[in-house]
């Protein structure tokens, strides 16, 4: 390709940057925040953590300057995803980045994690409100559409206690713990019908399944965060994890004769935050055997993610991403 032609191609690229991108960063801080409950676990230095976070910045940097560059040459391809049914639940995913991000910082730079909070906190709520208004609309939203995937905009909210609590905004993180509770029972209702009885999921689109996960183990983190023990609904939220889990191992042989997409960025997420919850469980229980759980967790949320990089490395390179549909 001459440079002309490069110079003439890489614009189209960039009008397709996909809002979906932002998974990565949520799976980059998941990474962060398992790494480190697993080093507190064992009683390690927060070293591998912190190499893992500066890279996760640096990922999220990119992938945000990316994006506003999109958004300010391409703003029709920005309100083309935000119209599209299934990508405008991956907006959230830029507050849900930010706030993992404010947690991953409460310990060693407090002040800044509590400015990112307030930010992203309110970039939450606008984003969460303005898809839930989207979804009740006008607009006719059909069950092919319906995936794992409209679960983002409540995992968000029950992301804000994560350091909410910690930094005393304790009402705030409340507020937004019952909104994204509500909203995943009765999301859990409509995707589990539509899984039920509908045609199965497009391919790229299947290994969203792995968010039904999430809700439940942030969930669980959350409460232990707002009220310091696990007690009888902590209990019930970290198994409801569990078995969402292992309802998800049954499609793994599914999965993997699928082609690669920037959707298995979902598997991650939601692994970490299982992993984060289990550990969290063991220290609040002084359960050994949810330490090991959450130990096993981790090891698979390592090689998972580093074959997801691999792999998106790979699809970049060979221009199989940022293309249109």
């Amino acid at each position: 390709m001459s440079v002309a032609e490069q110079g003439a191609a890489a614009p189209s690229r960039l009008a397709h940057f996909p809002i979906t991108f932002f998974a990565t960063g949520m799976g980059m801080m998941g990474l962060t925040l398992a790494s480190r409950a697993g080093e507190a676990a064992y009683g390690l230095p927060h070293a591998i953590s912190a190499a893992v976070l500066a890279v996760s910045v640096a990922l999220l940097v990119a992938v945000a300057t990316l994006y506003i560059a999109k958004a300010l040459r391409y703003p029709h391809e920005v309100a083309a995803e935000w119209h599209h049914p299934v990508r405008i639940a991956f907006f959230p995913a830029v507050s849900i980045s930010l706030l993992l991000l404010a947690t991953a910082l409460v310990e060693p730079a407090p002040r800044l994690a509590e400015a990112i909070w307030i930010a992203s906190t309110a970039l939450q709520g606008v984003l969460a409100l303005s898809v839930i208004s989207a979804w009740i609309g006008h607009r006719a939203f059909q069950p092919a559409t319906l995936t794992p995937a409209w679960f983002i905009p409540a995992v968000g909210n029950v992301i804000v206690p994560l350091a909410g609590a910690r930094l005393g905004y304790v009402e705030i993180s409340w507020l937004f713990f019952s909104g994204g509770l509500i909203f995943w029972i009765v999301l859990l209702t409509l995707v589990v019908n539509r899984l039920m009885f509908h045609d199965p999921m497009p391919g790229k689109m299947a290994p969203t399944l792995m968010i039904l996960v999430a809700p439940p183990a942030v969930a669980f983190t959350a409460w232990l965060r707002l009220e310091g023990e696990a007690g009888a609904f902590g209990h019930f939220l970290l198994n409801a994890a569990y078995v969402f889990a292992l309802i998800v191992a049954t499609q793994v042989g599914k999965f993997r004769k699928m082609p690669f997409a920037l959707s298995w960025w979902a598997l991650s997420f939601p692994l970490a935050a299982l992993a984060i919850a289990s550990f969290g469980y063991a220290h609040a229980a002084a359960s050994e055997p949810h330490r090991l759980i959450g130990t096993g967790l981790l090891a698979l949320l390592v090689a998972v993610v580093a074959g997801l990089i691999v792999r998106t490395a790979i699809a970049i390179r060979a221009g199989a991403i940022c293309i249109p549909e």
